[in-house]
């Protein structure tokens, strides 16, 4: 089977000082429809910034990123924008939902990008309100939610435009316990249930031990990748 996701010899050089600071070193990986990964390892290791590069936030210094066959490493920022929109789901650790929109109208407004009917955008927001058990919380702005429900609202939102993978960078950092284990037991079974693709990034032991596949990283490489059964 065809890799959803295929990074080739990439390298991601930041040149903020008078030493040049490798954040990828040569790295190549391929990721597979329906996994559900960590990309693990100690802080300043290149965790965000490989998400940030199979994600198109970035772009590699040197070497591509092949999703669903498409090469995103070149692509120009208007092109990129709008293949974000539709193939990629963003969950981040400062939740990043508007302010001024309710937990419906959050997870609409990518839907609203997308040009998708309003009849459209409220059913399917609706219906991952419920999946994401917070139907109660339609109405209520961010300030109103708890940390736990305003990450819900997060995937929910990534979720929304149906793509073809989901990114979660630290989605857990904020949350206590208990918010931690319903979030991540709530994303495990998205990924059973609907075979929807979760790559995280984290330091978090929790997401390690719910994940099915730990990709370590030291100085921007991949020092281990194991897949459990």
């Amino acid at each position: 089977m065809a890799a959803l996701i295929k990074a080739t010899n990439i390298t991601k050089v930041y040149h903020k000082t008078s030493v040049p600071v490798h954040a990828i070193n040569n790295l190549s990986v391929e990721i597979a429809e329906g996994e559900f990964t960590a990309i693990v390892g100690p802080s300043g290791c290149g965790k965000t910034t490989l998400l940030n590069i199979l994600g198109g936030l970035d772009q590699p210094t040197s070497g591509t990123v092949m999703i669903d066959g498409v090469d995103i490493s070149r692509m120009k920022d208007s092109d990129l924008i709008d293949f974000r929109l539709h193939n990629i789901g963003f969950v981040f650790q400062a939740y990043n939902l508007i302010p001024v929109l309710t937990a419906l109208e959050n997870i609409e407004f990518i839907m609203l990008l997308q040009k998708r009917s309003r009849k459209e955008r409220v059913a399917r927001a609706k219906e991952l309100l419920e999946q994401m058990n917070i139907a109660d919380k339609a109405d209520h702005r961010p300030g109103e939610l708890s940390g736990g429900q305003q990450q819900r609202v997060a995937v929910a939102r990534a979720l929304a435009s149906n793509p073809r993978f989901i990114l979660a960078d630290e989605p857990t950092a904020n949350l206590d316990s208990v918010s931690t284990e319903n979030l991540l037991d709530l994303m495990a079974r998205i990924n059973r249930e609907q075979k929807a693709t979760f790559i995280f990034s984290t330091h978090d032991q929790r997401v390690m031990d719910k994940a099915r596949r730990l990709i370590r990283l030291v100085d921007g490489a991949i020092v281990s990748d194991d897949v459990r059964s």
